[in-house]
C-alpha cells in the first residue's frame, strides 16, 4: 500500500512539474498580448502564458535584478538591448534557425539584428514598429512636408512639439546632419546639437507651446491653436478620423522610427515556448489582428492583408514604400551623448 501511495504521489509531482514547464512567462507592453491572442497561443500549443506589464526602464530593472532570470521572453525596445547587453548580460544571443524568417519583413529583420549586436552575435528579432514625424492642418498649413516648419516663422503661434531628443534628433536631419551617423563622433555630434539648439532657441517665440501629454497636442489640433507638431503617428490618424484636413506626414528627411522586438532574457526557463510564441505572434492573422487593436504596424509581411480596412488605410496614405525605405529606425543610443542631449533640452527649456 505504502509502495502504491509512493508511486502515486512521485505520479502527482510529475504532473505538477510538467504543468509547470508548460507555462511561459511574458514581459511585455500593455496591449502586445491581447486575450484573444492568449487564449488562442494555449489552446493551439497547451502552453500556460503568463504575462506581465512593464516598460523599457522597469525590464532592464527586472531583468538586473534577477541577472535575467524570471521571464521566457521580453519586449525591449531594439534601442535599449545592445548597451544593455554589453554592460550586463541580461539576454541570451537569439537562434535564427528557431524564427520562421519568412514571416518578417526582411529589412526590418535586418535593421534589427546590425541593431542588437554584440560580439559578433545578435539578442532580438522585430515585434511592431512606429513612428515620430509630422501632424499637419492642411487646411491652414498647406504643402508642410519638412521638420523645419517647426521654426518656420510663417507659423508663429501654431506650432508644439515636445522638449525631448526626438526633437533634436529631427532637427539635427532637417539641417542637414546625420545625427545617427555621428554618434561614434563625440565632436560632431556637440556640434550638431550646438547648432540645433541654436536655432530652437531663435525659434522660441514660433512655438504655441512644448507639449508633454498626447492628449493634450490632441486637444489643441482639434481646436485649431496649433497647425503643425511633431508626434507619433497614432495621434495623427485618430485626428484625421473626425478631421479629414489634419493626419500625420513622414517628412521628406524621414521620419523617426522605434522597433519593440522580441529578446530572451538570459536565464529564460521555457525557450521553446518563447521561440514558439514569437512565431505565433508573426503569423500574418495573428499580426494583423494585432494591429486593428492597437494600431501599431508590426514586421510581419502579411499582417496588413488582415487588419481592419480603417486602420491599414492609414499606414498607406502616410507610408507609401519610398516613406517606409527613408524611415530612420533608432540605433543603439551610447550614454554619454544621452546626458549631452539632456543638457541641451535644459538649455533651450530655460533660454528667454
Amino acid at each position: 500500500m505504502k509502495k502504491i501511495l509512493v508511486v502515486a504521489l512521485l505520479a502527482v509531482f510529475a504532473m505538477a512539474g510538467a504543468a509547470q514547464a508548460e507555462t511561459f512567462k511574458l514581459l511585455t507592453w500593455k496591449g502586445y498580448a491581447p486575450q484573444k491572442l492568449v487564449k488562442a497561443f494555449e489552446k493551439e500549443t497547451g502552453i500556460k502564458v503568463e504575462v506581465t506589464y512593464s516598460n523599457n526602464e522597469e525590464m532592464i530593472a527586472k531583468l538586473r535584478a534577477t541577472r535575467g532570470a524570471g521571464f521566457d521572453l521580453a519586449q525591449p525596445s531594439q534601442d535599449r538591448i545592445s548597451s544593455v547587453q554589453a554592460k550586463y548580460n541580461l539576454y541570451q544571443p537569439m537562434d535564427y534557425s528557431k524564427i520562421e524568417s519568412d514571416l518578417f519583413i526582411p529589412s526590418m529583420l535586418a535593421a534589427v539584428k546590425k541593431n542588437t549586436l554584440v560580439d559578433d552575435k545578435s539578442y532580438a528579432v522585430p515585434f511592431c514598429w512606429g513612428t515620430s514625424g509630422l501632424i499637419v492642418n492642411n487646411d491652414k498649413a498647406p504643402g508642410v512636408d519638412s521638420y523645419l516648419a517647426l521654426i518656420d516663422p510663417k507659423y508663429k503661434g501654431r506650432v508644439s512639439y515636445r522638449l525631448k531628443r526626438p526633437t533634436l534628433i529631427a532637427m539635427g536631419f532637417a539641417l542637414g546632419y546625420d545625427p545617427f551617423a555621428l554618434y561614434s563622433d563625440v565632436e560632431g555630434y556637440k556640434k550638431m546639437l550646438d547648432a540645433v539648439s541654436a536655432k530652437l532657441i531663435e525659434a522660441k517665440p514660433i512655438v504655441k507651446n512644448y507639449w508633454a501629454n498626447g492628449d493634450s497636442l490632441i486637444e489643441s489640433m482639434r481646436s485649431g491653436e496649433v497647425y503643425v507638431a511633431m508626434a507619433w503617428d497614432a495621434g495623427g490618424w485618430k485626428l484625421h478620423a473626425d478631421n479629414k484636413a489634419i493626419d500625420f506626414k513622414a517628412p521628406k528627411e524621414g521620419a523617426l522610427g522605434w522597433i519593440d522586438t522580441f529578446a530572451i532574457p538570459a536565464k529564460a526557463e521555457n525557450i521553446s515556448a518563447a521561440y514558439k510564441w514569437i512565431n505565433f505572434m508573426m503569423k500574418p492573422e495573428n499580426a494583423g489582428y494585432f494591429t486593428t487593436q492597437e494600431k501599431c504596424a508590426t514586421a510581419s509581411k502579411d499582417a496588413m492583408k488582415f487588419t481592419d480596412a480603417a486602420v491599414s488605410e492609414n499606414f498607406t496614405r502616410s507610408f507609401p514604400q519610398a516613406a517606409i525605405d527613408n524611415i530612420k529606425w533608432y540605433p543603439p543610443v551610447p550614454a554619454k551623448l544621452e546626458s549631452m542631449e539632456g543638457k541641451v533640452l535644459d538649455k533651450i527649456k530655460a533660454a528667454n
